[in-house]
């Protein structure tokens, strides 16, 4: 057979099959042999789909746009709007992930509770709410929150899946003894009542001044100077003209006018021994110290209440160190306090608190709290600068609390409680004694308390949000 023959043969036969077909299929050929032509075959078998349950939460474009109603509404083309009910809500909260009560009332057959929807959060956790369902910048769904979901208005409640991704830990509120140490610099100085003055009281004339100079040591009963007094003399004049056993009155009070003239007491007892009065007196150093200053000169006339001699015993000083205003309820007296000087390297020098100052300077606000220490050796020097550590704290055990767990707003202190399931509710607390690691809570948390001590930021930002979304529904009701 020739093509020409072969394609019109081909065209023949494609009329007859479709002719054929058309026939078959009006008369219902397929029914009357027992096929099942006209239904198309499937590759998997029919899933029976569930019929939208629960209350219209709103409506949405039947063209999946962006656009939601709370009430039924109409395209610009005259298209109604399709119901969205509460079954058919995606929902990206932990609550979706529990069987819903609509479900869980078609298994049983009881009729589904309706659930108000309150408003609509953002789901960044941005303090915006919405009365009808709608998207954020980024195209993300607002989270519906129910009639009775929201509880205590500043509890917080975490699921388990949330606890684990947030990492909020807990720890159990203890009584402790909190101590800490307070660094704060210092200065050392005299102790005020280891220094003596040598002054005359009546007019003398030095006539001999020993080879003691400033800076110099110098030990109890050394000579200083000599000198003479005509007042003194003639005390001691009518000192001496008494008789032992048959001294008068007038005697007694000679001696006594000596010694409150400023004459030592072993020149007293040298007058009443030898009847003599001695041309000039010695006097001699009062203590074992060095000397912080020499004005006498030989030959001077020295006034009543001229400074000779000031001498210093330094084998005890004091550190004088300037405490913050805010640290002072953290020290005591008697407190331990280790003391270090950069010109002395590797020396630690312990002493105690003896004496806080009972005022603030104005200035800086600080308060001067003065440590004893010992010094045999003389190595503290006045007008030294030093690093002070004072170990301050709470002498006795009290409640604290990790110091992670306090959040301090500065108007405010929060420790966030578990409440267990889940909840966690902020409690304001009055601090007291802050340590190293622990935080003294005076009021509003009981031993045994478990608080949050890692991640209390994030709930304490829930914790806001839900207090100011509660705030705005109740203005919002009527």
């Amino acid at each position: 057979m020739n093509t020409p023959s072969r394609v019109a043969a081909t065209l023949s036969l494609a009329v007859l099959l479709g002719g054929g077909g058309y026939w078959a299929g009006t008369n219902d050929l397929g029914e009357r042999l027992g096929l099942d032509v006209g239904k198309p075959a499937l590759a998997t078998p029919d899933v029976p789909m569930s019929a939208p349950s629960g209350a219209v939460i709103y409506y949405r474009n039947p063209d999946g746009l962006p656009q939601f109603s709370a009430s039924p509404k109409n395209t610009d083309d005259g298209r109604p709007f399709l119901a969205v009910r509460e079954s058919e809500d995606v929902s990206f909260s932990d609550i979706a992930a529990k069987p819903s009560k609509t479900a869980e009332a078609a298994e049983t057959g009881a009729k589904p509770a309706e659930r108000k929807v309150l408003y609509y959060r953002n789901p960044m956790g941005l303090p915006d709410t919405s009365k009808v369902p709608k998207k954020d910048s980024m195209g993300m769904d607002y989270i519906p929150v129910f009639d009775g979901d929201q509880g205590d208005a500043s509890t917080v409640k975490v699921s388990l899946g949330k606890l684990q991704r947030t990492g909020v830990k807990t720890a159990t509120a203890e009584k402790v003894s909190i101590s800490r140490k307070i660094r704060v610099p210092g200065t050392v100085t005299l102790d005020e009542r280891l220094v003596s003055i040598i002054s005359m009281r009546t007019d003398s004339f030095v006539d001999d001044v020993a080879g003691v100079t400033t800076g110099g040591h110098i030990r109890k009963g050394e000579k200083l100077f000599r000198f003479y007094s005509r007042e003194i003399a003639t005390a001691a004049s009518e000192y001496a003209a008494g008789r032992g056993d048959m001294r008068s009155s007038g005697d007694a009070g000679s001696a006594l006018r000596l010694k409150n003239l400023g004459v030592p007491q072993e020149v007293i007892d040298t007058i009443a021994n030898t009847r003599q009065v001695p041309t000039s007196i010695t006097y001699v150093a009062p203590r074992d110290g060095i000397v912080l200053e020499r004005m006498a000169t030989t030959g001077m006339m020295a006034k009543p209440g001229d400074v000779l001699f000031r001498i210093a015993d330094i084998s005890k000083v004091w550190v004088l160190a300037d405490v913050p205003e805010y640290d002072l309820a953290s020290v005591r007296n008697g407190a331990e306090v280790n003391v270090t000087v950069r010109s002395l390297p590797g020396k630690t020098f312990k002493g105690v608190v003896d004496l806080i100052y009972p005022q603030v300077d104005m200035q800086t606000r600080t308060t001067k709290v003065r440590i004893e220490l010992p010094n045999p050796d003389g190595e503290l020097l006045s007008n030294m600068y030093t690093e002070i550590e004072i170990e301050a704290g709470a002498p006795k055990p009290v409640v604290a609390v990790p110091n992670s767990a306090v959040i301090d707003t500065g108007d405010r202190q929060v420790v966030f409680i578990d409440k267990g399931d889940g909840k966690f509710e902020p409690k304001d607390v009055k601090l007291g004694v802050r340590g190293e690691d622990q935080t003294e809570i005076a009021k509003g948390v009981a031993a045994g308390d478990k608080v949050v001590v890692a991640a209390n930021f994030l709930l304490d930002a829930e914790s806001n949000l839900n207090s100011a979304l509660s705030a705005m529904t109740e203005e919002a009701k009527p």
